[in-house]
């Protein structure tokens, strides 16, 4: 492995700058397939922000006085299921 002195780096650092500033996207970029492994993660992220919607979703529900039974109903389980998963929340 070569190693770069601290000009080099800074040179390199200033180019991919230059090349991502000036970075004018095509239609076609939009429509590229993820690598395998970024979709899982951007699938994970997304089932992440979908629980913190749903909890903060239940929470307002509970505080309107919504019963677990029809909470559970509308997430597909019991309302015994739902408060269980989210009565800490």
């Amino acid at each position: 492995m070569t190693r770069r002195s601290v000009s080099e780096l800074a040179a390199r650092a200033d180019e991919l700058a230059d090349r991502f500033e000036n970075y004018d996207p095509k239609p076609e970029d939009f429509d590229a397939p993820l690598p395998p492994v970024m979709a899982v993660q951007l699938a994970a992220w997304k089932r992440d922000a979908a629980e913190r919607d749903l909890a903060a979703a239940v929470t307002e529900a509970r505080e309107q006085e919504t019963s677990w039974r029809v909470i559970g109903e509308a997430i597909g389980t019991t309302g015994e299921a739902a408060r269980q998963r989210y009565s800490r929340v």
